[in-house]
């Protein structure tokens, strides 16, 4: 099986990599496309593009400004690890063996707005694009547009050299939107998390992004190979809930978080 999660905002390229070990991003010329594009805004343009503060809009029109296509430990830093935020605190990629990072190499993919596919171990420099960001290219009116069928192919190509059957989807709407499921040549599965709250189970955002972390986790740990077993996470007191389960959509449940 082959897993599909979303990036996340916040980076940390403070803590050194506890790994050497890295490859590089598939689509660094169409990355290379996107950073020529985002040179022509002000930081105003960016504040008022992607609905963020003039801080953060000055911070990424200098990331921009100074990404280069070279890639190097000093650089850049592996996306499993950069990443920060409540999907990959449940990842906690840090804890893992490195036996787990190569498991997760093969079949765990990021979806990004800049870098389209990325490994657990691909090198990225720091960046701030989001794949609902409307950014007019040569490529169309939006990113989703921009990145076509390029993210489906790459994930086709995995899916054909690990015999894998199955799309495990724990990536964000938005995120999963860059996928076109018509042309994935697996079925798709798509667990959901949800809290009991006032006498009913309601997916709360914050423990649903963590819990999407744990069973990437889990499914990369205990080198799951079967879907069905999928159905045995229990992490953080979430059960599979065959009640609320319909077809490819897989509910977890817990009673108090």
């Amino acid at each position: 099986m082959l897993i599909v999660i979303s990036p996340a905002k916040k980076l940390d390229y403070e803590t050194p990599a506890r790994t050497d070990k890295h490859t590089l991003p598939d689509y660094l010329d169409l990355s290379q496309q996107l950073i020529n594009r985002m040179r022509e805004f002000s930081t105003l343009d960016i504040s008022e593009l992607m609905h963020v503060s003039s801080k953060i809009a000055e911070l990424n029109f200098d990331r921009y400004e100074s990404w280069t296509a070279d890639f190097d430990t000093e650089n850049s830093k592996q996306a499993i690890l950069a990443f920060m935020g409540d999907v990959y605190t449940g990842f906690d990629a840090d804890s893992l063996k490195q036996s787990d990072l190569n498991f997760a190499q093969k079949h765990l993919r990021i979806l990004s707005g800049l870098y389209g596919l990325l490994r657990p171990l691909d090198l990225m420099k720091a960046y701030r694009l989001e794949m609902g960001t409307k950014l007019t290219t040569t490529r169309g009116k939006n990113l989703y547009e921009f990145w076509g069928s390029v993210i489906t192919q790459g994930l086709n190509e995995q899916l054909k050299k690990t015999k894998s059957e199955y799309l495990i989807n724990l990536a964000s709407n938005e995120y999963y939107k860059s996928v076109k499921p018509k042309e994935l040549n697996a079925e798709i599965i798509t667990p959901a998390f949800k809290e009991y709250k006032n006498g009913d189970y309601k997916m709360i955002g914050i423990y649903a992004k963590r819990a999407r972390g744990l069973l990437s986790r889990y499914i990369v740990t205990n080198r799951l190979d079967n879907v069905e077993d999928i159905k045995e996470f229990s992490s953080d007191g979430y059960r599979y809930n065959k009640k609320l389960s319909k077809g490819t959509n897989w509910v977890f449940t817990r009673r108090r978080a």
